[in-house]
């Protein structure tokens, strides 16, 4: 029996939002293609009528995590206080605790750094975080540094508090460092 094509974009789709949530939340190595297809009812043999290779899968699941979290980082930076709220939303426990919807930096960046193969996608993703945050800052002379400074804590402060075994010192490295980050954004 043939498919139509939209059929087979509609398979497509439901294949990068899958691996799109899984290789946030439990890594790119650690999600494997078959599992990945099984779980979506698909056979292992099929994943290459979609993608030519995981790195392609990769790209394609990082942008549509990036393209999932705009509107919601363009809300967060329409508000009254937008740098405040951008840094209540990013380091709260909502977000620790989802990491398949939430910011892809954390999880695949470090893998993909890890393995060498840095993409477009995180850059264009590092950029337009940057470029948010340093339109809300004050001091427009430092504003670039400070927002290089400020993402990369926001980053390593949800990825440690993932880390953390014990629920208190997860809160405690969210909460301190969102403290101490709407300290520097106000300031």
């Amino acid at each position: 029996m043939r498919y139509s094509e939209d059929h087979k974009a509609q398979t497509h789709q439901r294949i990068v939002e899958e691996a799109s949530a899984r290789f946030r939340r439990d890594g790119i190595g650690a999600t494997g293609l078959q599992p990945l297809m099984k779980a979506l009812g698909l056979t292992h043999g099929g994943f290459y009528a979609h993608f030519k290779s995981k790195d392609d899968l990769v790209e394609q699941s990082l942008r549509k995590a990036a393209d999932d979290l705009a509107d919601h980082c363009n809300n967060l930076f329409a508000e009254e206080s937008p740098l405040v709220a951008f840094i209540d939303s990013y380091l709260s426990s909502e977000h620790r605790a989802s990491p398949d919807k939430g910011c892809p930096l954390p999880t695949m960046s470090a893998e993909l750094g890890q393995r060498g193969q840095a993409s477009p996608t995180t850059d264009e993703v590092i950029q337009s975080r940057l470029k948010s945050i340093e339109n809300t800052l004050p001091d427009q002379t430092r504003a670039r540094e400070q927002s290089i400074v400020m993402l990369s804590t926001l980053v390593g402060a949800l990825l440690l508090s993932r880390s953390a075994n014990d629920p208190e010192l997860s809160d405690q490295i969210l909460d301190t460092t969102r403290e101490w980050l709407k300290q520097q954004a106000t300031a």
